[in-house]
C-alpha cells in the first residue's frame, strides 16, 4: 500500500484526556539481529513517563536506509539495541498532556509505536504548514543534509557542488538547502528521481546510470561533493579526483578515501531552523509514500530488495489496531 494523500494541515492542539489513552499498544519490535521478519507487531503497555518525561502520541515516524544495518546487526559494535527494540529514529507527534504538536530525533529509538514517552528537550515544535504526516520526514534526514553541507563541506554562496544519489530522502533535502545557500548544485539521480531532483533547484541532473561522472563534468572542478549513494569502494576512491584545490569530499554512505565519513547528530537548535524553513515556504517536505506502521517489516524487504520507492516512506500507527483500554 502506497498512499501519499494527507489530511489538511492544522495549527489546532488539543490535551488528550488521560483517561483516553490506552493501557497496551501495538508496536514494533526487534526481538534479535536478522532480516525483516524479525520485526514484530506486539501488544505492550503504553510508557509510563519517567520523571522529566512527557508522553507523546505518535501520528508518524519514517524509514532510514541505515535502519537495515541496525536491524542486522551490522552496527551493533558502535549502536548496540537493547533487545526487545522498538525502532523509529523519526517522530512526528503530539504531547498528550498539552496537546503541542512536536518532532524530533529519538536516537534510543521508540517511535515505531502509536505512543512515546521522551525529554521534552528532545523535541521542537512541529512546522504550522505540514501535516505531522509529512513532518515525521524532517529529522534524521533534514539534520543530516544540514551537517553535511554546512559543517563537513563547508558550502557558501558561489560554491558548486554534486550531491551523488539525490533522489532519496536525504538528497531531497541537500538539494534545496544546497540550492538555497547559493550553490550551483550538480545532481546525480536516476530516471525514476531525476524529475524530483530538478524541482527541489538541482542546476543540473546527470543519470548515473547512463555516464560515468568524470565525462559528464568535462574536467569542470567542484568545491566539494557529497555521496548519499551506497556505491562501491571503487566509484568511491574515485570521488576526490572531481574536486578542485581545497575541495571537500563527505559521503554518509560508502566511505570515500581522504573524505569525510559523516554521522549526523540530533541538534534541536538546527532542526528548529529547518522548521523555520518549511513554513516559510523555502524548503519543501513531501514523502514519496505515507504507509501503515504494520508494513514495517515490508518496508525494509523492499528497501534490501533495491523495490522501495525512492524518496521518504513515512510510517502511520494505525489507532484502529491499539488493544483496548
Amino acid at each position: 500500500m502506497n498512499d501519499t494523500r494527507e489530511p489538511a494541515a492544522t495549527t489546532a492542539t488539543a490535551t488528550i484526556p488521560a483517561a483516553t489513552t490506552p493501557a497496551t499498544m501495538l508496536a514494533a519490535r526487534i526481538h534479535a539481529y536478522g532480516g525483516p521478519a524479525v520485526i514484530r507487531h506486539e501488544e505492550v503497555p503504553v510508557p509510563v513517563p519517567a520523571p522529566g518525561e512527557v508522553l507523546v502520541e505518535v501520528a508518524a515516524t519514517s524509514f532510514n536506509p541505515s535502519e537495515l544495518a541496525l536491524r542486522a546487526g551490522l552496527l551493533r559494535e558502535v549502536l548496540p539495541l537493547e533487545l526487545p527494540h522498538v525502532p523509529g529514529w523519526d517522530l512526528a507527534g503530539t504531547v498528550v498532556a498539552t496537546g503541542e504538536r512536536v518532532i524530533g530525533r529519538l536516537d534510543a529509538g521508540g517511535a515505531a509505536a502509536p505512543f512515546v514517552s521522551v525529554a521534552p528537550e528532545l523535541l521542537v515544535p512541529a512546522p504550522r504548514s505540514l501535516p505531522l504526516t509529512a513532518a515525521a520526514a524532517i529529522p534524521v534526514a533534514g539534520l543530516t543534509a544540514w551537517q553535511a553541507l554546512f559543517e563537513a563541506a563547508r558550502i557558501r554562496e558561489g560554491s558548486r557542488i554534486l550531491i551523488n544519489g539525490a533522489g532519496g530522502g536525504v538528497g531531497a533535502f541537500a538539494v534545496q538547502l544546497a540550492r538555497r545557500a547559493g550553490a550551483t548544485v550538480v545532481a546525480t539521480a536516476s530516471p525514476r528521481s531525476a524529475a524530483a531532483v530538478r524541482r527541489y533547484g538541482a542546476h543540473r541532473v546527470i543519470d548515473r546510470t547512463a555516464v560515468a561522472l568524470h565525462e559528464a563534468l568535462e574536467g569542470e572542478p567542484l568545491d566539494a561533493v557529497l555521496n548519499l549513494a551506497p556505491i562501491g569502494p571503487g566509484a568511491a576512491a574515485a570521488l576526490p579526483a572531481l574536486l578542485g584545490p581545497g575541495g571537500v569530499a563527505v559521503s554518509v554512505a560508502t566511505p570515500i578515501p581522504g573524505g569525510v565519513h559523516l554521522v549526523a547528530r540530533r541538534d534541536t537548535g538546527q532542526l528548529a531552523r529547518l522548521v523555520a524553513l518549511v513554513d516559510a515556504g523555502e524548503l519543501e517536505v513531501a514523502p514519496a509514500a505515507v504507509r501503515p506502521l504494520a508494513e514495517l517489516a515490508g518496508v525494509h524487504a523492499e528497501a534490501e530488495a533495491g523495490t522501495l520507492v525512492r524518496g521518504k516512506t513515512v510510517l502511520v500507527p494505525d489507532p484502529g489496531r491499539r488493544a483496548s483500554l
